[in-house]
């Protein structure tokens, strides 16, 4: 049986996993910090940790999670501006 500490350490380090390994992807050339995909996985992964912080609470890391999806939502604002909506009529 799965306890919620047990559920806990695994959302934060799959969001954790998600969150490093998006940065490595973009160090590496792999990724563009202007794609979708990077802020999307950004924001996933912190709200993931986040989760985890509701049970295992630390304050510094709560708050650097919420910079982060704050971060992470202005990129995604910013790539809908950058990018005109296609038309999606048939």
């Amino acid at each position: 049986m799965i306890t919620l500490d047990l559920a806990a350490n695994i959302v934060g380090m799959t969001g954790t996993i998600i969150v490093v390994g998006t940065y490595f992807l973009l160090q590496m050339g792999r990724m563009s910090n202007h794609s979708l995909s990077f802020n999307l996985l950004n924001l996933v992964g912190a709200f993931l940790l986040m989760l985890s912080l509701m049970v295992h609470f630390n304050l510094a890391s709560m708050v650097i999670e919420v910079f982060w999806i704050l971060a992470s939502l202005v990129g995604l604002w910013r790539y809908v501006k950058s990018n005109p909506k296609r038309d999606s009529t048939l």
